[in-house]
């Protein structure tokens, strides 16, 4: 990626987005795709969408990632000044405790620590809920508390992007600024080779508390198909338990996943674009659910045919999310490459 392209990700990467609180998050990504788009747009819950105008008859093709992260949320703040904690999202109690914290208020951000009882005070075997957690702000009582932070305020680790050896990129919150990031890209690339499809570039918001916004984006816009991006587990480091290895690995290129929603007409056309590109793919099945806004874009409107693209990731759900760039590069190309090689006339119907 050129250093506009990773400023655009760095920008992404920096700027909190906890599910439900995604508007500066939404600006970010606006403002970079009003660049090359022929329209940008917004919806009331804050999905965006940015569109390339196609001919008149040929096929709409969506492709989209979640604008939301995991995070907390306050949910009390007793008379000691203490906050308590609420999930957003699937927060991970094992990784919470220990670490410096952002309150991000309607005044400002709010730094603070979610505390831990030292390794001599406790008994290692109990990992408290993320409900019995608490955050320091340094308050000496309520009062002064309340004074700083809000109940309802959001909140997100405070962690740093850092550059890893080699193509590897560890931050908080990949999952998923790298869909959203992937398909703006893919809409700059249609915009350039001015594609005969529509393409819309969108980006969803509360994808990490179920799925709603690609409910809503699916019911409004009824593309004729949606490639969906986010990340998937990378089972190549020797954390992952040996049967939940599903033998992808980062620096491989991007993860197609095969049934569920995956539709196979949608699978047979990104692999060929694969094919005619030279970009290197991974494949992965699934049984089942993808756990990512697939799920609801696929069953509006009566079936839109949809495609999960994932991004291998380690560590997910964890401020040190990591990928290799290289994957990302090649996932961009991808969406580019399955843009440009969409017909007037194509049908993704299943021949029955």
């Amino acid at each position: 990626m050129n250093e506009n392209q990773r400023s655009f990700l760095d920008d992404l990467l920096e700027t909190p987005s906890p599910s439900g609180y995604e508007t500066r998050g939404q600006r970010v990504w606006t403002e970079y795709v009003a660049e090359f788009a022929d329209e940008v747009r917004t919806d009331d819950y804050g999905n965006a969408i940015a569109v390339h105008e196609g001919a008149a008859d040929a096929p709409t093709v969506a492709l989209t990632g979640h604008a939301d992260e995991i995070g907390f949320v306050i949910r009390d703040i007793n008379e000691e000044g203490f906050v308590r904690l609420g999930s957003i999202g699937g927060a991970d109690k094992t990784v919470s405790r220990g670490q410096h914290v952002t309150i991000h208020t309607d005044d400002g951000p709010v730094s603070g620590v979610i505390g831990q009882t030292a390794i001599h005070l406790r008994d290692d075997h109990e990992i408290a809920d993320i409900d019995e957690q608490h955050v320091d702000v340094g308050a000496v009582n309520g009062d002064e508390a309340r004074e700083l932070v809000e109940i309802g305020d959001p909140i997100t680790i405070a962690t740093t992007i850092e550059e890893l050896h080699g193509t590897r990129l560890a931050a908080r919150g990949m999952d998923n600024r790298i869909g959203t990031w992937a398909a703006a890209e893919g809409l700059r690339r249609a915009s350039e080779a001015d594609v005969d499809a529509t393409v819309y570039a969108v980006s969803t918001v509360q994808e990490e508390v179920g799925l709603q916004g690609a409910r809503m984006v699916g019911f409004d816009l009824a593309p004729d198909a949606a490639i969906v991006v986010d990340v998937t587990h990378a089972t190549d480091d020797p954390v992952t338990p040996g049967k939940r290895n599903n033998g992808v690995e980062l620096g491989e290129g991007p993860v197609v996943t095969r049934g569920g929603a995956s539709h196979p007409v949608l699978v047979d056309a990104i692999r060929e674009a694969a094919d005619t590109g030279k970009i290197a793919i991974q494949l992965q099945a699934n049984g089942s659910r993808t756990g990512t806004d697939a799920d609801a874009f696929f069953t509006q409107r009566g079936g839109i045919p949809s495609l999960n693209l994932g991004l291998p990731n380690r560590y997910m759900h964890t401020p040190v999310e990591v990928i290799d760039t290289d994957d990302l590069d090649a996932l961009a190309a991808l969406l580019g490459a399955f843009v440009e090689h969409i017909d007037v006339d194509e049908s993704f119907a299943v021949e029955v």
